[in-house]
């Protein structure tokens, strides 16, 4: 009788158990929070999305567009993605605008002037990937504006220039194109300045807090600012910021601006590009124009204070990033090589050693790269758009596709967030549907 009874009220349970289990796939699911890419490279600064469940591999014609937004202007901008609303800048008839789109269907929210146009030597526009934070973002523009503006209107908060106000120059002509740094309570940036060469500013007010003069690290490249952004390190048990100037790479103390340390040998005189990898107590850094790459490790200095040795210098034949970036998963480098040249390439990044690289990439120019699922979005400068499996196994292409329209060098980085691709080509915005 007993038997019976456990038997009777374990059938009731499965019974009880698959109904519940049927009628929750009916039920509608709570809505996942929508993804972000809410600054340059990412929510880190890497290149790299934690999304999943994304295609494995393309069809013929790439992934299925969702919708086409028109009307940005002129520019070499990302776009950064935030609770709902797509952020990106463009240089229209009637000044440099930062814009606000639906990102369930481009439609354009706002778009609020910060400064004049950019227009030099053909390569017309803005550089800047806008930063989200909050309920505020912060762009910079080539002139040497940084603007704090409200997410939700455009209103602006606060507006500075890194030119007039910190004596700021860019080592070469083509104006400046960091997207700004948000750190806690500040904002940070690079003006350049002999006395400011990076600056950090109270978020909310625009406010200085610290600014920092480099000294001397090497008669390569040139003084002033350059076309990276700043990241974050705590190499050698120090919070610094890290940034690739005119000179090469540098390092100061996030507390009070504090010079750590600089390094020389990564500099070219004409244009310091790739934003540097970090990874605990390393530094891996590249430029074009066939000067190289490099991996330093940092170390604490006995007294205080950071020391940056050369692990490693691979020379313009070896690898060099002319712009595109470099992305670190696990034991490996991945990025495109050679002076406009996108190779794809996976170097092993403690070594310096090539594990392979397909001279014969999908497209030509430069590559910019993002990651997302086990697989690089490599977009080159002639416009296709390709997907590689990121793995040292070696070189495998998943699919490409050719962005439409493509009439200036196809250089804005893409973008991975909530399952979708976002591809900015100068007036244009495009959004694939990239979930699996």
């Amino acid at each position: 009788m007993i038997r019976s009874s456990v038997l009777l009220l374990s059938c009731s349970l499965l019974v009880a158990w698959c109904a519940t289990s049927d009628a929750s796939d009916k039920r509608p699911t709570k809505a996942a929070p929508p993804a972000q890419w809410r600054q340059w490279r990412g929510e880190r600064r890497d290149g790299a999305s934690s999304e999943t469940g994304l295609l494995d591999r393309w069809e013929t014609n790439g992934p299925p567009l969702v919708w086409k937004a028109t009307g940005l202007g002129r520019g070499f901008s990302s776009v950064s993605v935030a609770d709902g609303r797509i952020f990106t800048m463009g240089d229209r008839d009637q000044g440099q605008f930062v814009i606000a789109l639906n990102v369930a269907n481009g439609k354009e929210l706002w778009a609020t002037r910060i400064g004049d146009v950019w227009e030099p030597q053909g390569y017309a526009g803005p550089r800047c990937t806008p930063t989200v934070d909050g309920a505020l973002l912060y762009a910079t523009g080539p002139h040497g504006d940084i603007v704090c503006l409200e997410c939700a209107s455009g209103k602006e908060v606060w507006h500075r220039n890194m030119a007039t106000e910190f004596q700021g120059r860019m080592h070469s002509g083509w104006g400046f194109s960091e997207s700004p740094l948000v750190d806690q309570d500040r904002v940070v940036c690079t003006p350049g300045g002999a006395d400011a060469a990076i600056v950090a500013l109270d978020k909310k007010t625009g406010a200085e807090i610290w600014r920092a003069a480099i000294p001397a690290i090497g008669n390569l490249g040139g003084d002033g600012a350059a076309y990276s952004s700043i990241v974050v390190s705590q190499g050698g048990g120090v919070k610094q910021y890290v940034q690739l100037m005119g000179r090469g790479v540098v390092s100061v103390a996030a507390k009070d601006g504090k010079f750590l340390w600089g390094y020389n040998r990564v500099a070219n005189g004409t244009a310091n590009v790739p934003t540097p990898v970090v990874h605990g107590n390393y530094v891996f850094c590249s430029s074009g124009y066939q000067t190289g790459a490099a991996l330093l490790e940092l170390q604490a200095k006995p007294g205080g204070g950071v020391d940056a040795r050369e692990v490693y210098f691979l020379d313009g034949k070896e690898f060099q990033n002319h712009h595109g970036g470099m992305i670190l998963l696990g034991n490996y480098i991945y990025a495109g090589h050679g002076h406009n040249g996108g190779a794809p390439t996976c170097l092993e990044w403690k070594t310096g050693k090539t594990v392979w690289r397909h001279n014969r990439g999908p497209g030509t120019g430069s590559a910019a790269i993002a990651y997302a699922d086990g697989n690089l979005y490599f977009r080159f400068e002639n416009g296709v758009m390709a997907l590689i499996g990121a793995a040292p196994q070696g070189y495998e292409e998943k699919g490409q596709f050719k962005i439409p329209d493509v009439g200036a060098p196809s250089w804005s980085h893409p973008v991975i967030a909530g399952g979708r691709l976002f591809l900015r080509e100068q007036n244009e915005l495009l959004c694939y549907d990239v979930k699996r």
